[in-house]
């Protein structure tokens, strides 16, 4: 048996009225994006997109709203960091400047190693592998 199912087709209407603006703005400036921004504007998804096609002040209110929900963090970022927080201050510098700390490796031996004792060390496995050799080699047929 066939079911059949039942989808509206009404097309919704939005219009890019002050307080959708203003939804929009206040999303993007705490850091929303996509679907999520939609929802918390009080909007479809799908409203949304078809929105900002059809009203460009609707993107720019997005816009505007990430950029100065950024220039908000950033002064917060900046200041803590000129207050003395070594963090923040590193953070700028990684994040924002593209500082990298340099990295040191440092090796020490405290072992002293003789050149005489390397050499004899080197000649007895020489010595070893040549008696080997030479058993092996009579060994076969």
């Amino acid at each position: 048996m066939d079911v059949f199912y039942s989808f509206p087709t009404e097309t919704l209407v939005l219009n890019a009225t002050e307080a959708r603006i203003k939804a929009i703005y206040k999303a993007a400036r705490i850091g929303l994006r996509g679907d999520t921004l939609a929802l918390a504007a009080g909007m479809r998804p799908q409203e949304y997109r078809r929105l900002i096609q059809f009203h460009p002040e609707a993107e720019l209110a997005e816009l505007k709203g990430h950029a100065d929900g950024e220039a908000e963090m950033a002064a917060v970022l900046r200041k803590s960091a000129l207050g003395g927080d070594a963090k923040a201050a590193l953070d700028v510098l990684k994040h924002k400047h593209g500082w990298v700390a340099k990295q040191h490796v440092e090796i020490q031996v405290d072992d002293r190693i003789s050149i005489l004792k390397a050499l004899e060390m080197a000649n007895a496995r020489v010595d070893q592998i040549a008696i080997e050799g030479i058993a092996i080699s009579h060994a076969e047929p």
